[in-house]
């Protein structure tokens, strides 16, 4: 994963929490577990097909997708990226230009 990307994202990324009680397994770190759930998307593998070589378990990745889906970090991420190639001119926002039409569903389809 780029550096890059990585320092945008401990900038949303919520803190691990600590377990007042000690003792269990180490959490994985979120770079190896970002890493993997990069893995899982762009490779379009299941959780359960994830190798190995990453670390954390299919499981595991899931599990901390679903906890950081939760409170929205990829929507943070997204915004904070776009922020930032915004800043240095690197958008050609002409690309994304998005027409205000409203069109009605048709029930029943053709």
């Amino acid at each position: 994963m780029p550096d890059g990307l990585w320092e945008l994202f401990q900038r949303v990324v919520p803190k691990a929490p600590t377990r007042p009680q000690g003792g269990g397994r180490r959490r994985h770190g979120d770079r190896e577990v970002l890493a993997a759930i990069i893995f899982v998307a762009t490779a379009g593998c299941t959780w359960a097909q994830l190798p190995p070589v990453f670390g954390p378990s299919g499981p595991t990745a899931h599990r901390r997708f679903t906890e950081w889906s939760r409170v929205r970090v990829w929507a943070k991420l997204h915004r904070l990226v776009l922020d930032e190639l915004g800043s240095r001119g690197e958008l050609d926002w002409s690309r994304c230009a998005v027409d205000s039409v409203n069109m009605r569903a048709l029930k029943g389809g053709s």
